[in-house]
């Protein structure tokens, strides 16, 4: 299954009002849950791991640990923070402020940005994305360094709608 089609399938769920589905083929799950109406949809895309992969989990067990420490302080950020529409990466890729290194930036700190403006672009399988805004608002912050790789659901930019 490729990305197109993985997208395709995350817009399908999300506007069908299906709550929840599972896609099992081969050694690939994608579970795609959907929480709230209007929300953007959960998904869950996992491969079944080979055994020498297995050994290392233990090892990543111990940090579990640790998080809790900084969890206190990370609540009064989250309220600084609060007022603020996180966008967030809809695929795994690496993230790109502007469309090709001769080109000004899609966006800037303190850009005022409408319904589907262009914010930037992820690569991923050698297919450049461009990711839209849902909002409109005011970019606050960049989260993400430019040719930098990101994770899916991994914060971008922080938008105030206000």
């Amino acid at each position: 299954m490729d990305l197109k089609e993985i997208q395709n399938l995350i817009k399908f769920v999300s506007n069908s009002g299906v709550a929840e589905v599972k896609l099992e083929m081969d050694n690939v799950k994608i579970t795609i849950r959907t929480t709230v109406e209007g929300s953007t949809p959960e998904i869950t895309y996992v491969q079944t791991p080979a055994v020498a992969q297995a050994l290392p989990q233990p090892a990543a067990q111990i940090p579990v640990s640790t998080p809790a420490a900084p969890a206190a302080p990370a609540a009064p950020a989250a309220d600084d923070s609060s007022k603020y529409i996180t966008v967030k990466s809809p695929i795994i890729g690496t993230f790109y402020r502007k469309p090709a290194p001769d080109k000004p930036m899609f966006v800037e700190v303190g850009s005022t940005i409408a319904k589907g403006d262009v914010l930037c672009v992820i690569e991923a399988m050698k297919l450049f994305n461009e990711i839209e805004s849902e909002v409109a608002g005011k970019i606050v912050k960049i989260l993400v360094d430019d040719s930098s790789p990101v994770e899916f659901d991994q914060p971008l930019f922080l938008v105030d709608p206000s």
